[in-house]
């Protein structure tokens, strides 16, 4: 199996059940424009965050990493009238892009776009004692998520799901002797988790236009 047609299997799909979305696609070329990195979710990743917050019924979600709010698109979509979206990101010109595309895609008025070091407004979030989230995404600089999947813990509440993105590292990731430090920062959140009674979690590998990767899983439990 090659990458060429991990590309053509995600092509059908997405040609079969996303199709044709004018906001969605604005936002990639507004990022494009932008001259942002391409490593936002592929569609059907985003289609599957969606569900997910469709399925949790979430009416409150945080992102942890907006780059050009590609994914805060899907996820806001999956809002009610009343719910709220708060994505973080600490690129001041990512999250310009960003406002951009949600605003177009009409969706300003349910997600806030918040500027600064996650680690840092992680724990601003934790001081103000916001209301619980049903549902946090996390997909920024992969060396912090031990600390993001600990402060997402104090943010959440029975019930409530955490996806981690990109955690296979290529495969990487079962290299107990790697020192590259996005595949040490996974390893020690595995270990976290594995050690965790609050959380139920699994991790899924995964292959598509964005290489060979996978997510984790973690329900709070009750």
């Amino acid at each position: 199996m090659t990458q060429q047609t991990w590309d053509a299997v995600d092509a059908y799909f997405t040609d079969r059940l996303i199709g044709h979305d004018p906001e969605l696609e604005a936002a990639a070329a507004a990022a494009d424009r932008a001259g942002l990195p391409h490593i936002a979710v592929a569609p059907n990743q985003g289609k599957l965050l969606h569900l997910l917050a469709l399925t949790q019924g979430a009416r409150r979600i945080l992102e942890v990493g907006t780059l050009g709010g590609y994914s805060a698109i899907w996820l806001a979509r999956a809002l009610p009238a009343d719910g709220r979206l708060i994505t973080l990101e600490i690129d001041p010109r990512h999250a310009e892009v960003a406002r951009g595309n949600l605003a177009r895609a009409g969706l300003d008025a349910v997600a806030e776009v918040r500027i600064g070091p996650a680690a840092d407004t992680l724990a601003e979030l934790v001081a103000d004692g916001v209301e619980p989230f049903d549902l946090v995404f996390i997909d920024a600089d992969k060396q912090s998520n031990p600390e993001y999947f600990a402060r997402a813990l104090e943010l959440t509440r029975p019930g409530s799901l955490i996806v981690v993105d990109n955690v296979v590292r290529g495969g990487a990731v079962a290299d107990a002797a790697s020192t590259d430090p996005a595949v040490t920062a996974t390893r020690r959140l595995h270990d976290l988790i594995a050690a965790e009674p609050r959380v139920s979690a699994t991790s899924v590998q995964t292959v598509g236009t964005k290489g060979y990767d996978g997510f984790t899983l973690a329900r709070v439990r009750t």
